[in-house]
């Protein structure tokens, strides 16, 4: 489930990096404050991965931005870890690009009234019945 949210960035905490048997990887995490009610909130969320890790260095504490993100939670020796991890992070305030729905067929234009009997050119008398 993807989730989004607007805020600020209240902390960056340090890069943490290591190998592990897939290779080498990197992870920052950073505390996000958002507005919930009368109340700021805070959460604890992260990046994986050398580019995200870049992405997130763009950005300065006190930086409005808003985070999509998702959430996961794992067992581990009887105790519940979560995760909450953001895959995209951009200015607060940005108008979205307006999205380009893809056309299969011609529009169809607009139809014309139907004509009456007033539409009808006319005759001069020389019926065919």
């Amino acid at each position: 489930m993807a989730l989004e949210l607007e805020g600020r960035i209240a902390r960056k905490l340090n890069v943490q990096t290591g190998t592990s048997t897939r290779g080498a990887w990197s992870k920052q995490e950073f505390v996000f404050e958002y507005q919930e009610g009368n109340y700021p909130t805070q959460v604890c969320m992260n990046v994986w991965g050398e580019d995200k890790v870049r992405e997130l260095d763009k950005y300065q504490v006190g930086d409005k931005v808003k985070v999509s993100f998702n959430l996961s939670s794992r067992e581990y020796n009887g105790r519940w870890f979560t995760d909450v991890r953001a895959w995209r992070i951009e200015p607060a305030g940005q108008p979205q690009a307006p999205q380009v729905v893809p056309q299969t067929a011609s529009p169809i234009p607009p139809a014309a009234p139907a004509p009456s009997i007033d539409d009808l050119p006319m005759d001069d008398g020389d019926m065919p019945f």
